[in-house]
């Protein structure tokens, strides 16, 4: 489950639908894994280190940490070993209706740290509004449209041109993204793709930066989070999401976000 020895990570109640909210103390290494929503965060103490699409980069107390959707990055801390964090997670669509609502594009992809007091004020604010036990429903609304717009005009960059994965890998996703909860095996996968599975695994880890094991697990990990919010017990979902048992996706899970799905059920009552 990681290296570190402290790992404390509270799931909020969040007054928002398609929004989550965390804060985190830890000393913990998160292995390279993806998530399906936007995150913006900010350090709280400490100093943490990131593999992202631009390269490593580096965030002190008082900056702002930003992921994509689908963005591969890893997480590590600096110095003394304990950094405390807080994030809100955004869901794709949330984004986009605020993006194409203000004339902007939701094509454009967040910087993976910034330094911006203003940005780390608004962050501030709104994750406050959002956890606070009696929201304000349009404190809520003006803070979540002030920070996101916020964050696409001074902290977002239209990619440079990319046909994405080669053939090859875009054939062996294909298949894990179409039934990810499905049994498959590292033969079937590079029949798809055309090439032998040591070539499969070095091209996985050489463009999405991970394994065909460890990618579809993150993809059964998504899923069955997916499961449980829409009201599936924790042991259904991990059927349902192609994990041998609970224990499995309990790992699994905590591996990739940091917390068990017992605590991110209870969360969402």
């Amino acid at each position: 489950m990681g290296t570190g020895r402290v790992h404390q990570m509270t799931q909020h109640r969040s007054a928002l639908q398609g929004v989550e909210a965390r804060t985190l103390v830890s000393d913990r290494v998160f292995p390279r894994h993806s998530h399906d929503q936007y995150g913006i965060g900010v350090m709280l103490s400490g100093a943490h280190r990131s593999w992202s699409t631009i390269g490593q980069v580096e965030a002190q107390a008082g900056d702002t940490i930003m992921v994509n959707p689908g963005e591969m990055h890893d997480g590590m801390p600096v110095g003394n070993g304990m950094r405390a964090w807080r994030m809100l997670y955004f869901d794709p669509a949330v984004v986009a209706r605020i993006a194409t609502g203000e004339g902007q594009s939701a094509t454009e992809v967040m910087r993976p740290a910034a330094h911006d007091p203003i940005l780390a004020a608004r962050f501030a604010q709104l994750f406050s509004r959002v956890t606070m036990t009696s929201p304000d429903p349009i404190g809520i609304e003006e803070g979540l449209m002030v920070l996101v717009m916020h964050v696409l005009r001074r902290h977002a960059f239209r990619p440079p041109s990319s046909n994405g994965p080669s053939p090859p890998i875009k054939k062996a996703l294909a298949r894990l993204h179409a039934d990810p909860a499905a049994p498959v095996t590292l033969r079937e996968l590079s029949e798809l793709a055309g090439v032998s599975r040591f070539q499969l695994i070095r091209g996985f880890n050489r463009e999405l930066g991970v394994t065909p094991h460890a990618y579809l697990l993150q993809r059964r990990v998504l899923l069955a989070r997916a499961l449980m919010t829409g009201g599936q017990s924790i042991v259904e979902a991990a059927m349902n999401a192609g994990f041998a048992d609970q224990s499995h996706l309990t790992r699994a899970f905590f591996r990739q976000f940091g917390v068990t799905p017992k605590r991110y059920v209870a969360a969402l009552a």
